[in-house]
């Protein structure tokens, strides 16, 4: 069951995504060769304790860190390290903040030094389905209408789409309905409706979107250790559109 959201609900769950703005906002000048993941996770943690927040997927069915770290073949779930970043790397910091009982998550991939022209062109691309997803987000519009668009976009570009790792609502709780892959038909799923609060956060991958698990049980690889990228929004359904709760 799709939970609509009140006014006030929104406006707390807005609050929560707005520490994650800033943590992504802080780092971002700080991603260079040389700062290692661990150093990030940090960063994370302390911004969300200024706000009063806390690191929600820390401890989230036994997750130890405040963000997964995905470097380069990575598409999501990595875990933060002590190895340092190196020049040509990309990396995605993903984390869910909670403030007083509500969550806010979002993800962004970053680019290490100078990348290669294949990385750009993935983290570019990435970027691009995110939002043409977003802006597909209309009342009145069913969820094919999002995942088509992104689906659309990234394999013109030669890009596959990750279907195994969903979007999903958010709320009091990470994963609420609706769940959804980043793939589909036009005019196919779920109508979307004012008051809805979701992510909308396309894997897009170099080469094959089939994944691998690691031993950890956590850090999710693409089968072919090509590149992967990933943006992530929290948003919410106004009768005016959609509105970026995690905007940085």
């Amino acid at each position: 069951m799709v939970i609509l959201k009140s006014k006030y609900e929104i406006e707390a769950i807005r609050k929560a995504c707005q520490v994650v703005a800033e943590c992504h906002r802080t780092i971002a000048p700080l991603i260079k060769p040389g700062i290692t993941t661990n150093e990030i996770d940090r960063i994370f943690e302390d911004i969300m304790m200024k706000h009063g927040a806390k690191p929600y997927q820390k401890g989230y069915k036994g997750y130890p860190y405040a963000t997964c770290a995905s470097t380069n073949d990575v598409i999501a779930h990595g875990f933060p390290s002590n190895k340092p970043l190196e020049e040509g790397d990309i990396v995605t910091i993903d984390t869910v903040a909670e403030l007083d009982g509500w969550l806010g998550d979002s993800a962004w991939s970053y680019a290490v030094g100078d990348i290669s022209p294949m990385a750009k062109k993935l983290i570019r691309v990435t970027k691009e389905c995110l939002d043409l997803g977003i802006a597909q987000a209309q009342p009145g519009n069913r969820l094919g209408d999002v995942t088509s668009a992104i689906q659309r976009h990234a394999e013109s570009q030669g890009f596959g789409v990750v279907r195994d790792l969903l979007a999903h609502g958010i709320g009091r709780d990470l994963h609420e309905e609706p769940t959804y892959m980043h793939v589909g038909k036009p005019g196919k799923g779920l109508r979307i409706k004012e008051g809805m609060v979701f992510t909308i956060e396309p894997m897009i991958t170099e080469g094959t979107y089939f994944m691998t698990i690691d031993p950890d049980g956590w850090t999710a690889r693409t089968k072919d250790n090509k590149l992967a990228a990933q943006y992530e929004h929290t948003i919410v359904i106004t009768s005016e559109g959609p509105q970026i709760l995690t905007m940085q």
